[in-house]
């Protein structure tokens, strides 16, 4: 079976159709807002979660402001934005499935490896019996 490819397009069948602009735009402003919800300590922290994400990822504070309030203005966005983006997004998605992973842990301890809530936390993340 042939590996289909769907960097930079979006996949039809075997074809990859370029993306616009405005899907990459698009795709970079979802990533923005997932970003920041998930370094958001609460509300009212949005824009200290754009300034951490600045520090720990590199990724331009008054972009990721103009992705999420002033999208409509912006008509481009540069691979190398995009893709710092794209790392910073994976990145944190990583970690927090490590802090989640761990909260797992801590509550099998807690509560023993056949409570319920163990149970769904690992068919959750995937994880199987002896792991």
């Amino acid at each position: 079976m042939s590996e289909l490819k769907t960097w930079k397009g979006l996949q039809m069948g075997k074809k990859v159709l370029p993306m616009s602009d405005a899907a990459y735009l698009d795709q970079a402003a979802l990533w923005s807002k997932d970003l920041t919800r998930m370094k958001a300590r609460g509300p009212g922290d949005t824009e200290n979660a754009m300034r951490q994400i600045e520090r720990q990822y590199g990724v331009d504070y008054g972009f990721l402001w103009s992705l999420r309030y002033r999208r409509d203005r912006l008509r481009t966005i540069s691979i190398s934005v995009y893709e710092s983006i794209r790392a910073a997004y994976r990145a944190e998605c990583a970690a927090q499935m490590r802090k989640l992973e761990h909260e797992i842990k801590v509550t099998e301890e807690i509560t023993g490896a056949d409570h319920a809530a163990v149970r769904a936390a690992k068919a959750l993340v995937g994880t199987t019996e002896g792991e």
